[in-house]
């Protein structure tokens, strides 16, 4: 069902029959504040199940109506929904005065699929789900990819795995990319690789939206989503322009470009879309001999299709293919493109990453009167890539099914049930996988949600049984409350388990760049994980603006976690915690906006994550967690002048001190000094400004911005013993590629041009 018709759902639930004593009528028209009328709003009478919509005008009508007091719910897309008190009495003919709506300037209307794999009011959703929408993240900043994105967002930050490759993955409050499910239009891109690689490649062009949910998730979407859930909502295929292109390039010599292009074919409604991202100059400004940026070539091939089926019957199909040539290295490496004919060498150090990824999802509802929807799912990830001399290879490969029941069991009962299938397969070359890992893991779910005042309180309970043949059946229990003390007042609460079975290489490039030897203490166990987080949200209209404050409170206890070890100077231990790890804060995000264009966004955000592990005593002692910074934040301002069709943006992320492995730099003698560099970072900040100007005859835009506008870069490099006079740059024993802690990007502009052609 589209969001349009969504929003008209009153309509199909009011009509009944006609009950004798109806005599009463009541009309009137529905104006925005400019005094618009506002066509195709719903417009109902709950108690009585009758229902009509507006006309272009804003005119509406409702007749054969029973005398009394009664609610009219009045809801539009784009608008503020608004219940009124009316009093009927028989045989009258009720004429209201205008009704007048404000704009929905938070997007609250919207419609939303994360929370409960179906299409639902944000605002009714009793799992809380942020909501940023492609014209806001356009306006804000100009990212080359999702992960710079999801930068804007409170508690979330990008997390970088390697001071060479600099390979990335998303944390959000303080968990690592892989206790994250990553969603393409609702389903599941499954397996450890997807947090890396299947943010990347879509183009900007086709998304329309990015939904995300802070807390477990497992009963819906598997043991991946302790952290939570991404999900990226591309365009309909429908609503794309014809042709859409946006082109942009940066003072760094980097070129990226996405183009998009629609058309329909019969009862075929198709997109095609490519990326390409292209970055190749190197540049090392802290003088340690290596790259301070990688270099890439990257390709992305999409396609989404949507088909045209009696009773708008969904089947939609995805598909993506992944091409990227990531490398850096010294010099010599990465001069004239030296690394292909040199990858592995043994003299000249430098690391080169080839990743092939093929994706291919969708959902097609079957053509039976019972609303049965089947998701489905297939990726298959291929990684070519050396570090130093090092080859490692890489094969992952995951199917998965979902057939889902859907069934409204009234106005307070709606069920959702499901029979799961997956299968996995991983293989590399490494000493920690000896043999291809093989599982099929079939599961079975269902979600129950029930609403005994109305929208007041509403309550959502789940259990999800999947079966590891290693490790028998494990359940995944998911509870979520949603209770309205009183108007624009919302308190939720989320709790569930989560279970995470761990491919290192797929998910910790630590022990593989660099030359730290790796120690599998133990055969490793499944991680287990208990989380929590309560949402209490006051949203208020100051003037003739709409905002809302969020407080969150979080909290993980995991048993079983794997945490690398790097106490010891060259060597990288992993064994299942004899402890316990935590993951708990706070976070207030402030929202305000105004119809004549400004806007404002601040959030911060407390994290404390840390373990508990035996110490050489056999004591158990507190430890940071690392990479975990103890206070973020983000701030955006984004103003509009429409009469000249101008954005300006202003956008910042602060982060503050985190813990740091243990690293030690070498002496004159190449021996590690006694003392380790900091364990302790220091705060920073990034700064950004962007100005869009529209051509909207020409349907073009023009943006150019300017990055990290202070020039921060990390003040000493991510790596360590790459000056050891006693072996090659890059080859010491004590060469190690894990200090990476913030960017090394400096100061960039760029410039770039969007053209839709409708």
């Amino acid at each position: 069902m589209s969001a349009a018709k969504q929003y008209l759902v009153l309509l199909l639930s009011f009509f009944s029959l006609a009950i004798s004593a109806q005599t009463a009528s009541l009309q009137g028209y529905l104006l925005d504040q400019k005094g618009r009328p506002i066509p195709f709003a719903g417009i109902g009478l709950l108690e009585q199940q009758k229902g009509s919509s507006t006309d272009e005008s804003g005119y509406f009508q409702l007749s054969e109506l029973a005398a009394g007091s009664f609610e009219l719910q009045i809801q539009a897309i784009g608008y503020q929904s608004q219940t009124l008190m009316i009093e009927l009495k028989e045989n009258e003919v009720l004429e209201l005065d205008s009704i007048f709506l404000k704009e929905d300037i938070l997007g609250l209307e919207e419609v939303v699929v994360s929370g409960q794999l179906k299409e639902s009011f944000l605002k009714n959703s009793p799992v809380k789900i942020q909501v940023y929408r492609a014209e806001y993240l356009e306006k804000t900043a100009a990212p080359t990819n999702l992960m710079q994105s999801l930068q804007l967002i409170n508690g979330v930050q990008e997390v970088v795995g390697c001071g060479v490759c600099q390979t990335n993955s998303i944390s959000i409050n303080g968990l690592a990319g892989p206790y994250t499910a990553i969603l393409i239009d609702g389903c599941p891109a499954y397996g450890n690789l997807a947090s890396i690689y299947g943010l990347n490649g879509i183009p900007k062009n086709m998304i329309d939206r990015i939904e995300v949910i802070k807390g477990p998730n497992s009963t819906l979407y598997g043991s991946e989503a302790m952290a939570g859930v991404i999900n990226i909502i591309t365009k309909a295929p429908s609503k794309q322009p014809r042709i859409s292109l946006d082109l942009m390039g940066t003072t760094h010599a980097e070129a990226y470009s996405n183009l998009a292009l629609s058309q329909k074919f019969g009862k075929l409604n198709s997109t095609f879309g490519l990326q390409h991202a292209y970055l190749n100059r190197f540049e090392d400004s802290n003088q340690d001999g290596f790259g301070d940026n990688i270099a890439m070539d990257r390709l992305a091939l999409f396609g989404k299709f949507t088909f045209d089926r009696p009773k708008n019957k969904k089947a939609s199909l995805f598909a993506k293919y992944y091409y990227e040539d990531r490398r850096n290295g010294v010099e010599q490496y990465m001069k004239d493109r030296a690394y292909r004919e040199i990858r592995g060498s043994d003299s000249i150090y430098g690391e080169s990453i080839y990743t092939q990824r093929f994706e291919l999802m969708g959902s097609y509802e079957l053509p039976t009167n019972a609303p049965i929807r089947l998701d489905y799912s297939f990726s298959q990830h291929h990684q070519d890539s050396y570090y130093g001399a090092d080859g490692y290879f890489a094969e992952q490969r995951i199917a998965y099914l979902n057939a889902l029941y859907m069934s409204n069991l009234g106005p307070k009962h709606n069920l959702t049930a499901g029979l799961t299938a997956r299968y996995q397969f991983y293989d590399d070359n490494s000493s920690v996988t000896p043999q291809a890992d093989k599982q099929f893991i079939p599961g079975i779910w269902a979600q129950h949600e029930w609403k005994p005042h109305g929208e007041k309180w509403s309550l959502l309970s789940g259990l999800r049984l999947d079966y590891y043949e290693a490790h028998g059946l494990i359940p995944s229990p998911r509870l979520a409350l949603k209770y309205e003390p009183r108007p624009y007042w919302k308190i939720r609460l989320n709790t569930g388990t989560g279970f995470r079975l761990v491919n290192l290489f797929a998910e910790d490039h630590a022990f593989v760049t660099g030359n730290r030897q790796l120690i599998l203490a133990e055969k490793l166990a499944p991680e287990r994980a208990l989380s929590s987080s309560l949402n209490i949200q006051r949203i208020f209209n100051l003037g003739q603006g709409q905002g809302s404050i969020d407080l969150d409170a979080f909290y993980t206890h995991f048993t079983n976690a794997i945490i690398p070890n790097y106490e010891q100077a060259n060597s990288i231990i992993y064994e299942n915690l004899d402890g316990y790890a935590q993951s708990r804060g706070l976070a207030l995000n402030l929202n305000y906006g105004l119809p004549s264009g400004l806007a404002i966004n601040l959030g911060l955000n407390y994290l404390d994550a840390f373990e508990y592990r035996s110490n050489e005593l056999d004591q158990k002692e507190r430890q940071d967690l690392l990479f975990s910074p103890v206070f973020s934040g983000v701030f955006s301002l984004n103003y509009s002048y429409k009469p000249w069709n101008i954005s300006a943006a202003y956008s910042a992320n602060f982060t503050g001190p985190m813990q740091l492995p243990e690293v030690y730099d070498l002496d004159q003698n190449g021996q590690p000094l006694p003392q380790a560099r900091s364990t302790k970072s220091k705060a920073f900040s990034i700064h950004n400004l962007q100005l869009n100007k529209q051509f909207p005859k020409a349907q073009i835009d023009i943006y150019l911005g300017l990055q990290n506008i202070l020039d921060y870069r990390q003040a000493i490099s991510p790596v360590s013993g790459y000056n050891d006079p006693n072996a090659l740059p890059g080859f010491s024993e004590y060469f190690d590629a894990a200090y990476a802690y913030s960017p090394l990007h400096g100061r960039e502009f760029y410039l770039g041009l969007r053209w839709n052609f409708q």
